[in-house]
């Protein structure tokens, strides 16, 4: 039997492939801790090597590209935070963490969230379901073992979102998802309609630095745009969120933005949300938690 084109679907096919994952009620909350205006969830990407393995490339050339991210940007990144005293959430590739299990742990020890990002920056949208869930199942509990907590959120890897991934996520007992991007604030997600508790605190390519910055993409070099273009950009959206009492969330990659120019640019980026009265630095698994409580 021919597959059918997707102009060739009844209703009932086309209305099943929208409702299977879905934005429910929005969870942004009408107050934040201690009375604050805007909540501020800054994460941090950490592939490292783990984009070049997932492609089968094995070079010194491309490998040394993502260690500059556990080497040298990752160590910029936490002293930044320290800096400003603000909690991040670290969405890391278990293979990324088995390569620095250093890394995992001063994430940690800092205060910062250690969450899920596969084991190899896998393509969801290559793996059966089967598949898909067994790395899931050993990425959290190499997470765990390294960095001492159960993770309780997921950002899939390049925000592939399969079929099979929002069931997986319930099956392991996670907070929150980090993936998708129907609201600007979080939401409740649901399968095929019905609720599912699981919160959604959406990403958006706009607040995250690859689309902007990375130099080489597709292995085609490309001309990027002037770090401080970028960060213009990402503060008109936080001032938005603080005028509209919402969440600001931002999706950065220590191999990208741990460079001195682009640093230069997000400690500028910060110096101007801090100077901002009612602020709230939160990591994504905290925020989770409060907008579940606010509901509840």
């Amino acid at each position: 039997m021919t597959e059918q084109k997707p102009w060739q679907w009844d209703e009932r096919t086309w209305r099943g492939h929208v409702a299977r994952v879905r934005a429910g009620r929005s969870l942004r909350p009408s107050a934040w801790p201690g009375g604050a205006r805007v909540a501020v969830a800054l994460s941090f990407d950490s592939d490292h090597e783990t984009i070049p393995l997932r492609d089968g490339l094995t070079g010194p050339g491309r490998l040394a590209q993502g260690e500059y991210g556990s080497r040298v940007g990752a160590p910029r990144v936490l002293r930044l935070l320290d800096r400003f005293g603000i909690p991040a959430s670290f969405f890391m590739p278990a293979v990324s963490a088995l390569l620095h299990p250093m890394e995992v742990r001063d994430y940690a020890a800092a205060g910062h969230e250690v969450a899920m990002h596969g084991w190899i920056h896998e393509s969801n949208a290559l793996l059966g379901p089967a598949e898909e869930r067994e790395l899931a199942l050993r990425a959290a509990d190499t997470l765990e073992k390294l960095s001492g907590t159960r993770p309780v959120g997921i950002r899939t890897p390049a925000w592939e979102f399969s079929d099979h991934s929002l069931a997986i996520t319930r099956e392991l007992g996670l907070r929150y998802d980090s993936s998708l991007m129907a609201d600007d604030d979080p939401y409740e997600l649901l399968a095929d309609g019905e609720p599912t508790g699981v919160v959604e605190i959406p990403v958006e390519w706009i607040r995250d630095d690859v689309p902007y910055l990375l130099l080489e993409h597709g292995g085609t070099l490309r001309t990027c745009p002037p770090p401080r273009e970028v960060a213009g950009i990402w503060r008109d959206e936080f001032d938005a969120a603080l005028e509209e009492g919402g969440l600001f969330q931002l999706t950065l990659h220590p191999h990208v933005i741990g460079h001195r120019s682009r640093m230069v640019v997000l400690r500028e980026l910060l110096e101007h949300i801090d100077a901002q009265d009612g602020v709230w630095y939160a990591t994504h698994a905290q925020v989770a938690t409060w907008v579940l409580e606010q509901d509840s």
